[in-house]
Parts: structure tokens; C-alpha cells; sequence
């Protein structure tokens, strides 16, 4: 596993062990910011994201090299959370980041707190929590979080056929590659 283009491409990141922590692989992320750049790399350039059951923090960590401004990291398992400070700390990355331990109903509510905003929120449950996926989707789409021009993305099983809506936010595109899947969600207007 690596970084696929920006500031820290190609460097190597680490994974652990396990069905829990299933990092998106290198071609599903590579995809991924195919999608959100659509030709125009400079989209991301200075962009708030939240890299929401964040694993070895590759997609957070892919965001930065691409010029995010900044990422909340957020995981609820002690040693991905050690992983993630490993990936960073491999990579040099002392700033622009909130790595966040505990549950994501509760970050993404302390973050509300802090009146943060983001411009792009991933999420990556482990595929066997499904009833994960609703519930952040809802917390989301009732959330101060977001604005008009968010976007959420969410990697799942290609078997797993996500909410079309949920709140505010209408899915319109879903991308399958592989056995896994990303549902692209916006805000409705």
C-alpha cells in the first residue's frame, strides 16, 4: 500500500493484520480522487476533510499529499489509531490533521462543537457494521458539518446497496470496482 500522487507519492504506508482494518486499496483510492478532481487537481487544494473509521488512514493521508488543508482522522481502535500516528510520523506529517480516538457518532458531534466545516467526509465502516453506514449517512445529512458543496463518500461491499437519500443527502453516482463500492453523496439543494 502507498500514496498515489501528490506531495507523497508512491511512499509506502503501513496496515495491520486482520478483517477490521481493510485499507482501501490503491487502485479504489486512486479512483476515488479521479472522481473528486475530475481533471481539476487544484479542487482540493486547501479542502477540510474527515476521514471517518479512518483504519491506516491511507485515504486521509492521500488527501494531504493532494493539498487538503486538513483531515480529522477518526477511529475508535486503539492500535489503527497507533497505525495511523506511525503512517503520519513515517511520512513527516507533523500538522494540518486531528487524529481523533473514539466512537464517529461522538466526533463528528464534538466537531459540530467546534462549528468545524467540512468540504469532504469518507467513510469506511467495516463491512460486517452495514448498520454503521445508515447511521453516520443520517448523523451527516442533520449535521452543521456539511454545506451546499460537500461531498460524501462512502466505501462499502459491492453487495451492500446503500440509501439513495438519507436526510439531506441525495447519492448520485456509485462507483464498483472489485468486490467493493463507493456511493458519492452530495447535499441536496
Amino acid at each position: 500500500m502507498r500514496v498515489i500522487a501528490g506531495q507523497y507519492r508512491s511512499r509506502p504506508l503501513r496496515s495491520l493484520p486482520g478483517a477490521d482494518i481493510r485499507p482501501t486499496a490503491d487502485r479504489l483510492r486512486e479512483t476515488l480522487f479521479n472522481v473528486l478532481t475530475a481533471g481539476n487537481p487544484d479542487v482540493l487544494a486547501a479542502s477540510m476533510w474527515a476521514d471517518l473509521y479512518a483504519g491506516t488512514g491511507a485515504v486521509g493521508i492521500e488527501a494531504l499529499s493532494r493539498g487538503a488543508a486538513h483531515v480529522y482522522f477518526v477511529e475508535s481502535s486503539r492500535p489503527a489509531v497507533t497505525l495511523i500516528q506511525r503512517n503520519l510520523e513515517s511520512l513527516q506529517i507533523v500538522s494540518g490533521f486531528d487524529l481523533l480516538h473514539g466512537e464517529v457518532q461522538h466526533a463528528l458531534r464534538d466537531l459540530e462543537k467546534k462549528h468545524a466545516r467540512l468540504d469532504y467526509v469518507f467513510l469506511d465502516p467495516p463491512y460486517r457494521l452495514e448498520a454503521e453506514y445508515e447511521k453516520t449517512l443520517d448523523l451527516l445529512s442533520h449535521s452543521s458539518l456539511l454545506s451546499e458543496h460537500s461531498t460524501v463518500i462512502a466505501e462499502h461491499s459491492k453487495k451492500l446497496e446503500l440509501l439513495e437519500s438519507a436526510g439531506s443527502l441525495n447519492r448520485y453516482r456509485t462507483l464498483v470496482q472489485g468486490d467493493a463500492a463507493l456511493s458519492f453523496y452530495s447535499t441536496k439543494n
